[in-house]
């Protein structure tokens, strides 16, 4: 679909004998944040990872600004490595390299050119998502959870992507660390002109970032459209989720 940053068609993928995504479709529109709620366990990153190519699927197709994920293209699969940057739930840098070396990694691989070079893009990444420029030189451990999610986000922005995939991008922040980090992902979104499709459990993320969202249940898609016409889907599910003891979306 033209006007499809991602396109998702009757997609499978199990593991052994247990199927976690079961002919699921979906479409993230170009430029919008769709955020994806489910159950623990679900299969919410299992989906997530799926359209990064790091799990392989049973059947179906997905498709990535116009090219097949499954392209028999070297080239193409590169394109769309290059054109995806993609921050994982523990922000899984590499504990051995300094921040600087985390950032520059994806440009080793991807872009090549000189260590300055390399290095002026990093610099400018941190800074873009508020960091500075002295923290390139510290290691993961010497982070705050909060500036781990921060250089996450810088690393996946490096290459200049066109889709931003985050995997619970506010997990494990207190609710002011929580809205700032929020409010960064709206303004990247605006600045770049992104595409992002975001794993969440987060309801404040749901009503303040997401233009769209879908709920994942029984390895489909149960329903998807703005936050306000989710919440009131009839399903014994969705009624937990969202006004459940700890849910407060039907106050937003």
């Amino acid at each position: 679909m033209t006007d499809s940053a991602i396109h998702i068609e009757d997609l499978s993928v199990g593991f052994g004998a247990k199927t976690v995504i079961d002919k699921l479709s979906l479409d993230v529109r170009r430029h919008e944040i769709l955020g994806l709620i489910g159950a623990s366990g679900g299969g919410k990153s299992v989906l997530l990872r799926a359209v990064l190519g790091l799990i392989p699927k049973r059947a179906g197709r997905i498709e990535i600004l116009g090219l097949a994920r499954e392209t028999d293209s070297a080239q193409e699969r590169r394109e769309i490595g290059r054109r995806c940057g993609a921050m994982f739930q523990q922000g899984a840098l590499f504990s051995s390299l300094t921040v600087l070396e985390n950032l520059e990694f994806p440009m080793r691989e991807y872009l090549g050119g000189s260590e300055r070079l390399r290095r002026e893009v990093a610099i400018a990444k941190l800074e873009m998502i508020g960091l500075a420029a002295d923290d390139a030189a510290k290691f993961p451990a010497e982070l705050s959870g909060g500036m781990v999610k921060r250089v996450a986000l810088a690393r996946a922005l490096a290459l200049d992507p066109d889709v931003l995939l985050l995997d619970e991008p506010t997990s494990g922040l207190d609710p002011i660390a929580a809205g700032e980090f929020d409010s960064l992902i709206r303004a990247l979104r605006e600045t770049l002109g992104l595409t992002v499709f975001l794993v969440t459990h987060d309801l404040d993320t749901l009503n303040g970032v997401c233009d769209r969202v879908a709920a994942l249940y029984g390895g489909k898609i149960l329903a998807v459209g703005p936050l306000a016409q989710v919440r009131d889907v009839d399903h014994p599910w969705v009624r937990a989720y969202f006004r459940g003891a700890r849910g407060r979306a039907a106050k937003l």
